[in-house]
């Protein structure tokens, strides 16, 4: 009896440090995960007061220069697509918020962003950056792109979402 709780204990300890149970990773056809993350101008957001909205996530950090050369391709599709209900989230990983705040300013972002504190970063496996994640108004997630999308791909990348 003894033996049998303590396997049963370390399953469940395993389970809880892991982060990784079933479902948690972020993939394609499948519904986002939920997830809540402060944002720069303060305050905090989550993926539940997103849902029924189209969103694109923009994963970013401020030393990255795709990143840069991207923000203002990313801030300009906002502009276009926000009165067909567009969401776009920038994402800044794992950085603080004083620096996000200097991107954001730096590029004159009118999109709200998050400091992710790794949550996000873990979710989609982001391991280099730009990444963008489209997800459409049902929650579902349609496209993750790696690298720095051109302004064409981006807008067919949002037109799928809407």
């Amino acid at each position: 009896m003894a033996k049998r709780l303590m396997v049963a204990a370390a399953v469940l300890l395993l389970a809880a440090c892991s982060n990784g149970g079933v479902g948690s990773t972020a993939r394609i056809g499948q519904a986002a995960p939920d997830w809540k993350d402060p944002l720069v101008s303060g305050g905090s957001l989550s993926m539940a007061q997103l849902r029924g909205k189209p969103v694109f996530m923009d994963f970013f950090a401020t030393w990255c220069p795709p990143c840069n050369d991207e923000a203002p391709e990313v801030n300009k599709a906002y502009k276009e697509y926000a009165p067909q209900g567009l969401q776009v989230i920038g994402v800044d990983v794992e950085e603080n918020a004083q620096k996000a705040k200097q991107f954001v300013d730096q590029h004159q972002l009118t999109y709200p962003a998050v400091v992710d504190t790794g949550t996000l970063s873990d979710l989609y496996s982001i391991n280099g950056m730009p990444v963008g994640v489209f997800i459409d108004k049902n929650g579902v997630i349609r496209r993750i792109e790696v690298g720095q999308l051109s302004s064409a791909q981006l807008n067919a990348d949002i037109k799928s979402i809407l």
